[in-house]
């Protein structure tokens, strides 16, 4: 086999295939849409790029859900410490925060990156900026550049398009029927790790969109997480509640609208909640009473207001949801391409020498590090096993 590769899409699946296959001596050539590299990964690192997440490995596997025993084998061979180590090398400095997350000292992903493709430069990886993947032609790869149409051949490929949220960042899902064409099972793309729409009143969405509900607990069928939920003026989302998104979605498709139960006091017990209350009112004005009894602050006060919820049920205020943020806001996708449609080296089987990584393979996860760590593993794993067959 010709030892040279296209690494088509250069987000941070992309980008990492392409390091472990130049370093193994693979001539690799990255191609992209858009004019700049590794546009998503920039966005987010504005908030503090969560690399990873430091628990148990069994705990870590679980958060994949269907997809975990699939992409098990990918972790194992590129776990979190794995991915540490590795972000150091480029001078990270990753550290471990409070909630167990893994960020890089400069919490953005600026320096990284800048780094990152400093060490691509050192083993001649070459980048085709502008040019947008239209599929096969005349035994190569076609790509629409601003110069025209232009052809281009190379041993193997590697398919790291991304999914479909956020498209103005380069990944629109357009790969979906390019290669649907060609006979791969494809999952409907559908909005992961999403905000959901509730009709709040004109005068609670004016005064607290923006505003965060701290350390609280949702709960939907059996379903808990817990973290912090932002009022937005669609609705809620937030940590804790693209935790439960992928059960709020498939809920939302069977029945409208749909309970959301909020604890604004987890620590609390219900007996603790009650015997606070039952403590005199005296002078005090009902606001201050509630504060100093159980701590509300005005935008809890308020949830209870907007909701009828009386204050001795501060641990079950139900949030009626009706609808979800589409797919272009989402933070990442559900559905992709089939596993049954890869083979155990993520090559597709219905096109040989082609493989596919990343956010396209049918997978989902919370937000936490979970992203991040799947696009790295399933990035290094092919990159090896491509390989590991180039030295057979």
């Amino acid at each position: 086999m010709t030892k040279t590769a296209a690494v088509i899409g250069a987000g941070p699946a992309g980008l990492m295939a392409a390091e472990v296959l130049s370093a193994g001596g693979v001539a690799v050539t990255m191609y992209d849409r858009m004019p700049s590299v590794g546009r998503k990964f920039l966005m987010a690192g504005r908030g503090g790029l969560n690399l990873t997440h430091s628990e148990r490995l069994d705990i870590f596997l679980a958060r994949y859900g269907a997809a975990s025993a699939r992409l098990g084998p990918m972790l194992e061979a590129f776990p979190p410490l794995a991915l540490i180590d590795w972000a150091n090398t480029l001078g990270a400095h990753a550290f471990t925060g409070s909630s167990g997350r893994i960020f890089p000292e400069a919490m953005k992903a600026s320096p990284l990156l800048r780094a990152w493709l400093d060490r691509l430069a050192r083993q001649n990886v070459q980048f085709r900026l502008r040019h947008d993947w239209r599929g096969w032609a005349h035994g190569g790869l076609r790509f629409h550049t601003p110069a025209g149409d232009v052809i281009e051949t190379h041993g193997v490929t590697v398919l790291a398009l991304g999914g479909a949220s956020w498209p103005r960042l380069g990944a629109d899902g357009s790969w979906t029927m390019l290669l649907q064409e060609k006979g791969v099972e494809i999952a409907p793309l559908s909005p992961a790790n999403m905000g959901f729409n509730v009709a709040w009143s004109e005068l609670f969405r004016s005064r607290f969109a923006g505003q965060p509900l701290k350390n609280v607990m949702l709960r939907f069928a059996g379903h808990t997480a817990r973290g912090d939920a932002m009022i937005t003026g669609y609705g809620i989302e937030g940590g804790a509640v693209y935790a439960l998104s992928s059960v709020l979605r498939e809920a939302l498709a069977a029945a409208n609208p749909i309970a959301l139960y909020i604890d604004l006091r987890p620590d609390l017990s219900q007996q603790q909640i009650e015997s606070r209350l039952a403590r005199p009112q005296g002078k005090a004005s009902r606001a201050n009473y509630l504060r100093k009894a159980v701590g509300l602050s005005p935008i809890e006060a308020n949830l209870l207001r907007e909701t009828g919820t009386p204050p001795d049920r501060l641990k079950s205020v139900a949030v009626f949801i009706t609808g979800h943020q589409p797919l272009a806001r989402a933070i990442s996708i559900a559905g992709g391409i089939s596993f049954d449609a890869l083979d155990d080296t993520l090559m597709l089987k219905a096109i040989p020498d082609t493989y596919a990584i990343g956010e396209m393979l049918d997978w989902e996860a919370p937000t936490g590090g979970y992203l991040l760590q799947a696009c790295f593993s399933t990035a290094v794993y092919c990159a090896r096993a491509i390989l590991a067959r180039m030295a057979a």
